[in-house]
């Protein structure tokens, strides 16, 4: 195809098409109109050594105006619109007096219980007398699971230990081992149950102090966290609640074994009458 070809599709019966003019005019890509703007920038440093200081503001100023008036109507409305956007935030979706009266209460709440809470949390409960059982109480509510072994040395001193297999019966110090051991287990529970409690109310206070500041959005996240310590608060109570069906069930086993014992006992007063009165 020639250029004589290129032309005749570009006119109408010899004369310009006014929509094929439309079209190169729509279809001229933007990078085009910056690059006649790099251009003009460019042209006006190269002549800034051969003009004077008017003329510099002269160039200077056309090309300002001819930035305003292609980008400063575009963000004019970009700032309308978002505007407008902050103004619905503010007066319908989190309006900022509503979000002051929540805040205002939790941190009212907070002022009024916290205290209170926490006094009724750390209320010491001791009543031992002897040195010895307040000791073992000291250690009980010191709330913290590193006192473990001096929590199982302190039961032995005070509870007492094993005796010896020539002192008692075996039936007699395996019941009292198991016993024991069901002692201790469920006591070193209570430790480590304390130490957890302190845990959960630490994160409760941490989510009030969050919630008396926080901001539009945020309350995914504070359910979020709220459901974590929820399910671990469920897992420390359903802990406590296995170590006291497993006292029960050694209590159970032990009234179970008395009976035994009884049974064989008198069993054994059976066979001595009857022998007695067959001789």
């Amino acid at each position: 195809m020639n250029e004589d070809t290129k032309s005749n599709e570009q006119l109408l019966n010899a004369v310009p098409s006014a929509e094929s003019e439309t079209a190169r005019q729509v279809s001229q890509p933007r990078w085009k109109k910056r690059l006649v703007i790099a251009t003009l920038t460019l042209a006006a440093t190269l002549a800034l050594p051969t003009l004077g200081h008017g003329q510099v503001l002269s160039v200077f100023d056309s090309i300002f105006s001819s930035i305003q008036s292609d980008i400063g109507s575009s963000l004019s409305s970009v700032n309308q619109i978002m505007q407008q956007v902050t103004k619905l935030y503010q007066t319908t979706v989190a309006p900022l007096a509503a979000l002051n009266q929540a805040r205002g209460f939790v941190a009212n709440s907070i002022s009024s219980f916290r205290g209170s809470m926490n006094q009724i949390f750390n209320t010491p409960f001791t009543s031992a007398v002897t040195p010895g059982p307040q000791q073992f109480e000291s250690i009980l509510h010191s709330r913290l699971s590193t006192q473990i072994p001096s929590l199982q040395a302190s039961f032995t001193t005070n509870y007492g230990a094993i005796p010896q297999a020539n002192t008692a019966s075996p039936q007699d110090r395996v019941m009292m081992d198991m016993d024991d051991a069901l002692g201790q287990q469920n006591l070193k529970t209570t430790l480590v149950a304390d130490q957890g409690e302190d845990l959960i109310l630490q994160t409760a206070n941490q989510m009030e102090n969050q919630v008396a500041v926080s901001t539009p959005g945020s309350n995914p996240y504070l359910t979020a966290q709220a459901q974590v310590a929820n399910l671990r608060c469920q897992a420390y109570m359903q802990m406590m609640i296995a170590a006291e069906l497993r006292q029960e069930a050694g209590r159970i086993a032990h009234d179970n074994v008395l009976v035994k014992r009884r049974t064989t006992m008198t069993g054994g007063v059976d066979s001595l009458i009857t022998g007695a009165l067959t001789r």
